[in-house]
């Protein structure tokens, strides 16, 4: 029983999302909208299997907003190796790509908003990120971690209807 089990386990581990994070593929999955040619304001909200085993379990969840006709999406993330590094945990960066594969995971979109609508509630968003009580912060499990930010926004912002996806753990931690 116990080699099975061990079998098992072995096997879980072996069929993660990638052995490595530095190799791993960050290519973009193709669910953003292109920058450059859809000019209309946007707000994504993504989640991929977390690295590693703990995708069994877990997503990690990020946010990205564009203004109408800006070349690049803002994107914002909380991730803990930031902290152990003595920086935010809260991360902030321009792309053209927001939707990259979360180190060899493709991720899924849990919310799309464009046009008019994103573009009333960039402000808002804008604000409660600025607002963010656990920028500094990060733990695993309960959290804060990078699923209770875009969950805390959510709160902040109801208007966006956020609902986060079951294994996003650590999104309760913003009630």
């Amino acid at each position: 029983m116990k080699a099975i089990v061990l079998m098992a386990m072995l096997s879980l581990l072996v069929a993660c999302t990638a052995n490595d994070w530095r190799t791993a593929s960050r290519e973009p999955a193709g669910l953003a909208l292109n920058p450059l040619t859809d000019t209309q304001a946007s707000i994504e909200v993504y989640a991929a299997d977390a690295f590693s085993w703990r995708g069994w379990f877990a997503v990690h969840t990020w946010l990205a907003l564009k203004h109408e006709n800006d070349p690049e999406y803002t994107v914002y993330e909380v991730v803990g190796w930031r902290v152990r590094d003595g920086l935010p945990a809260l991360r902030e960066y321009q792309t053209v790509t927001p939707d990259r594969f979360w180190y060899g995971a493709k991720p899924n979109r849990v919310l799309s908003i464009q046009g008019e609508k994103a573009a009333e509630l960039i402000p808002k968003v804008i604000a409660a990120v600025k607002r963010y009580p656990w920028a500094n912060e990060y733990t695993l499990f309960p959290g804060p971690n990078s699923n209770t930010f875009p969950a805390w926004v959510g709160l902040q912002v109801p208007e966006l209807e956020l609902d986060m996806p079951f294994r996003a753990i650590g999104s309760g931690y913003a009630d």
